[in-house]
C-alpha cells in the first residue's frame, strides 16, 4: 500500500512538473501529499478522502466540490484557493493559511481549523457545525449565513468579519475579538460570550436568548430590536449601545454599564438592573414591569459617587418609566421658513451656554398655531431652559420677568430644600450667562429681517416630569381675533398650584 501510495505522488509530481495543472476528478484518497506543491492546479471534484495533505502548497487551487473529508491538511497553504462546495468534513486544517479562499456552500462539520489564517475568507453559506476554530483569524472575512451552531470560537479574532444572519447556537466566542463585525439577524441563542469583545459590532435583529454575555465589551454597538431575553449581562460594557426597541425580557444587567445607551421602546419586564449605570440615559419609552432593581449608579464615571438606592419595586419602576419635563412655547401665528431658519441659528446659539437644550425643539404648525417643545430628562432645566427658549421673541422681557418672580416664590415655598435648591442653582446659571447669548444672537441675528412670527403673542408652559404643568406667562392678547382686544392681566400661579408643581419632580436623591 505504502508503495502504491508513493506511485500515486511520484506521477502527480510527474505531470505538474511537466506542465499539466488540470487534475480534474482525480482519486487521491489515503495518499501521501504533504509538504506537495500542486500551487494554482485545477482539482475539481477531486477525491482525498483521508489524504495527507500537511504542509502542502496549494495557494489559488481550485478545488472545487472536492472530497476532504478526514483529511490532513495542518499547516497547508490554501491562500486564495477555490473550495466552493467542498467537503471537508472531520478534517485537520490546524494552522493551515486559508486567506482570501473561497469556501462558499462548503461543509466543515466537525473539522479542526485552530490557530487557522482566515482572512478576507469567504465562508458565506458554508456548514461549520460544531468546527473548532479556537485563536483563528478571520479579519474581514465573510461569514454571512454560515452554520456555525456548537462552534468553538474561543479566543478568535474576527474584527470587521460579516457573520449577517450567521447560525451561532450554542456557539462557544469566549474572550473573541469581534469588534465591528456585523451580525445582523444572527442567531446566537445560548451562545457563549463572557468577555467578548463586540465593541462598535452590528447586532441589530440578532437572537441572543440565553446567551452569557457577562463581562462582554458592546461599547457603541447597534442592539437595536435585538432579542437578550433570559440573556446574562452581568458586568457587561453597553455604554453609547443603541438598544432601541430590544427585548431584555428576565435578563440579567446587574451592574451592566448603559452610561449613554439609547433603549426606548426596549422591554425590561422581569428584569434584574441592580448596580446598573444609568448616566445619561432616557428614564422613558420602556417597559420595566416586575424588575429587580435595589440601587442604580448615576454618576458620569459610573464610579458609584451617585447612587439611586429603592426601597420598595415601586420606587424603581417609577424611576424607570420617568416622563420627561417639557418646557412649551405656543406661538400665535403660523411659522414660515424665515422663522424656522432665524429659530434654528438662534436655538443653535443659545445650546452653546446651555448644553441642556443640545437637543432642538419639536416644532408642530396648527391650524393658527405653532407649538415649540423642549425635553428635558431633569426637571430642573424647565425654569432656565424656559428663560432662554424665549429670547428670539418679543415677549422675552415680559417672560423673563415672570420666571425670576417665579424663582422668588419658588424659594419662599416650605418644601424639600433640596429639590428647590436644584432649581434655583440652575436658573441662576442661565441667567448668568444672559448677557453672553444676548451679545451672540445680535450678533448672529439680524433684528431687523425678524418677521411678524416673533412679534405675534406668546404662551410658555411648564410640564413637569409628573404631568404638572405650569403657565408662567401668556400675553393679553394671546388667543384673540379680530379687534376686540380687552386688556386683561396674566397673573403669575401661586399657593398651592406651585406646591403641586415642585412636588411632581422626579429628582435624584
Amino acid at each position: 500500500m505504502e508503495a502504491e501510495e508513493l506511485l500515486k505522488r511520484f506521477e502527480l509530481v510527474k505531470r505538474y512538473t511537466e506542465g499539466d495543472r488540470d487534475f480534474t476528478g482525480i482519486n487521491l484518497n489515503e495518499a501521501n501529499l504533504s509538504r506537495i506543491n500542486l500551487s494554482q492546479s485545477i482539482l475539481r471534484r477531486a477525491s482525498l478522502f483521508v489524504t495527507n495533505i500537511s504542509g502542502a502548497n496549494l495557494s489559488e487551487t481550485d478545488l472545487s466540490e472536492a472530497n476532504l473529508n478526514v483529511a490532513r491538511l495542518s499547516s497547508v497553504n490554501l491562500s486564495r484557493a477555490i473550495l466552493n462546495g467542498a467537503t471537508l468534513n472531520v478534517a485537520n486544517l490546524v494552522k493551515a493559511d486559508l486567506s482570501g479562499a473561497q469556501l462558499i456552500g462548503a461543509s466543515l462539520i466537525r473539522a479542526e481549523l485552530v490557530r487557522c489564517e482566515l482572512s478576507q475568507t469567504n465562508f458565506s453559506g458554508a456548514n461549520l457545525t460544531e468546527a473548532d476554530l479556537r485563536e483563528v483569524k478571520l479579519t474581514q472575512a465573510n461569514l454571512c449565513g454560515a452554520n456555525l451552531s456548537g462552534a468553538n470560537l474561543r479566543g478568535a479574532s474576527a474584527s470587521s468579519a460579516n457573520f449577517q444572519q450567521a447560525n451561532l447556537h450554542g456557539a462557544d466566542l469566549t474572550k473573541a475579538e469581534l469588534n465591528g463585525v456585523n451580525l445582523i439577524n444572527a442567531d446566537m441563542r445560548q451562545a457563549s460570550l463572557q468577555q467578548v469583545n463586540l465593541s462598535g459590532a452590528s447586532l441589530s435583529g440578532a437572537n441572543l436568548k440565553w446567551a452569557d454575555l457577562s463581562g462582554a465589551n458592546l461599547n457603541g454597538a447597534d442592539l437595536s430590536d435585538a432579542k437578550f431575553s433570559g440573556a446574562n449581562l452581568n458586568g457587561a460594557d453597553l455604554s453609547n449601545t443603541n438598544l432601541a426597541n430590544a427585548s431584555l425580557v428576565h435578563a440579567d444587567l446587574t451592574e451592566t454599564n448603559l452610561i449613554n445607551a439609547d433603549w426606548l421602546g426596549a422591554d425590561l419586564t422581569g428584569a434584574t438592573l441592580t448596580g446598573a449605570k444609568l448616566y445619561f440615559v432616557p428614564r422613558f419609552g420602556i417597559v420595566a414591569d416586575d424588575i429587580t432593581c435595589e440601587w442604580v449608579d448615576m454618576s458620569p464615571a459610573g464610579d458609584r459617587t451617585q447612587i439611586q438606592q429603592f426601597n420598595w419595586p415601586s420606587e424603581s419602576k417609577k424611576f424607570l418609566n420617568h416622563t420627561p419635563g417639557l418646557v412649551q412655547i405656543v406661538v400665535d401665528a403660523l411659522l414660515d421658513h424665515s422663522a424656522n431658519s432665524t429659530l434654528a441659528t438662534a436655538y443653535s446659539e443659545i445650546a452653546r451656554h446651555y448644553r441642556a437644550m443640545s437637543c432642538p425643539p419639536n416644532i408642530e404648525v396648527g391650524y393658527r398655531r405653532t407649538t415649540l417643545t423642549f425635553k428635558f430628562d431633569s426637571d430642573e432645566h424647565l425654569l432656565p431652559a424656559a428663560f432662554l427658549a424665549i429670547l428670539p421673541f418679543n415677549d422675552a422681557v415680559e417672560t423673563q420677568k415672570n420666571i425670576v418672580a417665579l424663582s422668588k416664590i419658588i424659594a419662599s415655598q416650605n418644601l424639600d430644600k433640596k429639590r428647590i435648591v436644584q432649581l434655583c442653582k440652575a436658573l441662576n446659571a442661565a441667567r448668568n450667562n444672559l448677557n453672553e447669548v444676548i451679545k451672540m444672537l445680535l450678533t448672529a441675528l439680524n433684528p431687523g429681517q425678524q418677521t411678524k412670527f416673533f412679534q405675534s403673542p406668546t404662551q410658555t408652559i411648564l410640564i413637569s416630569s409628573g404631568q404638572e404643568s405650569l403657565i408662567v406667562q401668556s400675553h393679553q392678547n394671546f388667543g384673540r381675533r379680530g379687534g376686540n382686544n380687552q386688556e386683561s392681566k396674566f397673573s403669575l400661579p401661586v399657593g398651592e398650584k406651585v406646591v403641586d408643581f415642585l412636588a411632581s419632580f422626579d429628582y435624584l436623591d
